[in-house]
């Protein structure tokens, strides 16, 4: 669900994303290699216990400390 929350005048609240905005940031950005990221990417991940605010909308900062703690233990994109 989103609540509008992550979009004000236009700008991106990397606290509160939507899945489809964090994987459009998290794609030009360029930290996935040059490997686009996808919304269902993020939304496997967030089934996998990404973390999420209570609106569903993701934490950038969250999702990317997630992420590499995944990676540390050998899970989530460290296939």
């Amino acid at each position: 669900m989103n609540t509008g929350e992550g979009v004000k005048q236009g700008r991106l609240n990397p606290a509160a994303l939507t899945a489809k905005d964090a994987a459009r940031v998290l794609s030009r950005v360029g930290g996935t290699g040059g490997a686009a990221v996808c919304e269902a990417d993020i939304r496997a991940d967030i089934e996998a216990g990404a973390p999420t605010n209570v609106d569903g909308t993701i934490n950038l900062v969250h999702y990317a400390a997630w992420l590499v703690r995944e990676a540390a233990n050998g899970g989530a994109r460290g296939d």
